[in-house]
This record gives C-alpha cells, structure tokens and sequence, in this order.
C-alpha cells in the first residue's frame, strides 16, 4: 500500500525509544502530526521527545495504539522482542504500517542522500559530516544514531536537498536507501546472530554499493572492502586514506577519529567545500552523547567517561584513545563493560579477551541479551576468566547492585579514570555510585 506522508496527521510509534526511530518521530512532530508512541523505558530521547509534545505509553500493548492512528512505525527489534505483538499489529488492515529502516528510504527519497555505514565510526563520521554541512552553509538534513551535543537532537532539519543518514547493516537495512553517496568506513564481523560469516557481510555492503549513484567513500586497503569492490559500481570509489594528511589536530582522541576526519574530508573534497574550511570545523568538533563522552569529574578528582563501545574493535580503539588523554603513569583506567548480546560475545570471545589490554582495572557486569534468549553456554564470568588468562586482571559481577557496591570500595580518586562501556546500561553505575 502506497504512503503519502502528506495526507498523515497521526503516527503511533512502536519503540519510540531508541535512538534512530526517534528522529523519524522528531520529523513528525516537526511537520506538525500527532506523535504517540510506546517504549518499555523510560530515558533521555523518551523524556526529549515527551517535552516536544510526543504522547508516549511506558509499556508494550496493542491497546496502546489510540483509534485514530493512520501510520504504525514500528523498531525492528519488535519481530524478537515480542513476535505475537508484531503479528497482532501487521494483521490489522485498517492501518499503514513501515519499519524504521523502510521510513528511513520513504523520508530521504527525493534527496540528495548521503549514507555512513561500516561496522565502526558511522555516528562520529555522520555527526562530523553534519558539522562541516551545517558550518559552511550547505543547510542539510541529518539522522544520527546519537545525540548531536550542538542540539541535544538525533535530528537536523534543513532545507536543503542535502540528507545524510546513519546506514546501519543490520537485517540489510540499510538497502532501504539510494544513495548519491555511500561513505563505508570499515567492514567486519559483527551482528553475526542475523549474518552467517564476513562474505554474507560483504554481500550485504556489496548490495548497497551497488544501490549508489555516485561516489563510494572507502578504504580499498582493507581485506572486505577489497573484496566488495572486486565488482565494478556506476559509482566512483574516493580512497579516504589519501586524506589523512590533511586532518587538522582533533579535540577528539584516536587513530579512529583520524581515520573519521580523513572520510569527512574526502567528502568535502567531491562537494567542492573549502579544505581550510573543513578542517576549522573538524578542529572544533567535540565528539557526540556516549562516544568517549566526558560525563564529569568527582569531588574526588575522578574523571568520569561513558562510551557505547561494544565491538572488540571499538573497545580498543576508545581505550587507546583515553590513553592518549592519560599517558601510563599519569592516571590509572579502569573500565566497566557490560557485554552486548549472547551471540556477539560467544562469536567475537577470542577478540574480547583481548581488547582491553590498556585498562588497569577490568570490570564486567552481566551480558545485556536484549533481543536473544538466555544462553547458558556464555557468561561474563567466562569472559573474565578468559581477560585473566590472556594476561589482564578481570572480575565479573552477577548483577548491577554487587558492580556498584565494588566500585564505591575503591575509593577512585584524582589519578583515576573511570569510564563506562556497552550498548547497554553500564552507565547507570556510575550515577549510583558517584557524583559529578
């Protein structure tokens, strides 16, 4: 069934919560509909959203869709969390119903669409790309899977054709979008509970290059994207590596965002924006909500970090770059992690018990499952054991209140850094035990 988004005046959003469907309930509000929605929690995009005149239920019900609603969007994470539900809502017939990643193609359809995937670095590049658009007036459009700290919003309406977007791969979502241009940061193993192994990876990106008008924004060094562009493209394919040169010195730490700032500038570059321009505003870009964010310092002198790391890759990289804020010697790091996924720590584990090799202290809450099933072969205890023997000292807790009351024993002071990581909610640890 055809959607004319004109003719809409009421959405009803299924998991408004998180952090890419909430742009699209953004645009909707912003376009002057009624916005209700549902999340199982409440939380800082839930409580935003709320303030800009969202209806939102705490709680997942079919009886919590109003009788006037015309379009259900709905997370895809529904199909697993609760499937009878999902099947509930797609048999009604009197309703328009699309997923977050197919009103993601339907809003940025008649625009110049710009798409950030890769396994790593989508939100940091895409909030990077929206810094320099926004600075030198080129008045775009953006969808992060952050919050943008100029804004305090996921979202950036502008007038523009221009509209970039976060392209996540997960469920091959992101083949919902025709980009003019593809940036792919990086290509590896990951949500490998949907993917069978890195070539059904590979097939995926392959399929959106393939989708790509334009330009293709890319490592070709590296072994999979190698492998993808062994396929010839209408689109013409940017190394971003031939840019490195010429990223200015970052308020952000890492090799990674480096590798970040040179894609923005290759970008730059094919939009024919000034490179002095570029990099005055890549110098100013201070990072987004939980990428390395800095949280606070305590009475203490304890500086307090929060990071969405939870890839092997990721998680080294931001420890690597909080190394570079605080040399061996200086300060001592100690990190609390909260795995994300069953399938994600059974598949990666040989990765994980080695990711975190610059951290003086290792701490790990219990694995945040989300949409699996409990699977008893995997444990945070075991990945512990594993950090031990790898050579690193790590300690497993069997809940939040046990990591807490640890922590507060510690008695961190001015040569710690403390920093939270996960997908998940290690985060609220450090509202617990300390105050900054």
């Amino acid at each position: 069934m055809n959607l004319d988004l004109l003719k809409i005046k009421h959405v009803h959003f299924v998991g408004i919560g998180g952090i890419g469907i909430s742009a699209i309930a953004r645009l909707m509000l912003s376009q002057w509909k009624d916005v209700t929605g549902q999340d199982m929690q409440e939380g800082l995009v839930v409580d935003e959203l709320s303030k800009l005149g969202a209806k939102i239920m705490i709680g997942q019900s079919y009886e919590n869709i109003p009788s006037d609603t015309e379009l259900i969007v709905y997370t895809t994470a529904i199909i697993t969390y609760d499937p009878k539900f999902f099947v509930k809502i797609k048999e009604q017939q009197k309703i328009l119903i699309r997923s977050y990643p197919e009103m993601l193609g339907l809003v940025t359809k008649d625009k110049y669409t710009i798409a950030v995937s890769g396994t790593h670095g989508k939100t940091t590049t895409t909030a990077m790309i929206a810094k320099i658009l926004v600075d030198t007036g080129k008045d775009p459009s953006v969808i992060v899977g952050s919050l943008l700290k100029e804004s305090n919003s996921n979202l950036i309406i502008g007038e523009s054709d221009f509209f970039v977007v976060e392209a996540c791969e997960y469920e091959r979502s992101f083949l919902n979008l025709k980009p003019k241009i593809l940036v792919i940061t990086n290509i590896e193993e990951d949500h490998l509970d949907y993917y069978k192994d890195i070539s059904d990876i590979e097939s995926a990106f392959s399929e959106i290059a393939d989708q790509t008008d334009n330009f293709i924004v890319c490592d070709p060094s590296s072994v999979s994207v190698s492998n993808i562009l062994k396929k010839k493209y209408k689109a013409k394919v940017i190394d971003y590596r031939d840019y490195l040169d010429k990223v200015p010195k970052l308020s952000v730490p890492g090799v990674h965002n480096r590798m970040n700032a040179a894609v923005v500038l290759a970008l730059a570059d094919i939009l024919n924006i000034k490179e002095k321009n570029v990099q005055k505003s890549l110098s100013e870009f201070s990072g987004t909500w939980r990428r390395l964010e800095k949280r606070g310092e305590t009475s203490a002198g304890t500086i307090i970090y929060d990071d969405y790391a939870h890839h092997p890759t990721e998680i080294k990289a931001s420890l690597e770059a909080l190394r570079e804020l605080y040399p061996v010697g200086e300060k001592k790091i100690t990190v609390l992690f909260q795995p994300h996924l069953y399938s994600r720590t059974k598949a990666l584990f040989n990765n994980f018990s080695k990711c975190f090799k610059v951290a003086d202290n290792i701490f790990l809450l219990p694995i945040f499952f989300a949409r699996e099933e409990k699977d008893e072969s995997i444990s945070s205890e075991k990945l512990a054991l594993a950090i031990s023997l790898a050579g690193d000292k790590a300690k497993a807790f069997s809940d939040f209140k046990m990591a807490e009351d640890f922590i507060k024993e510690l008695n961190l002071g001015k040569d710690d850094v403390f920093i939270t990581m996960g997908a998940g909610e290690a985060y609220k640890v450090a509202d617990k035990v300390f105050k900054f």
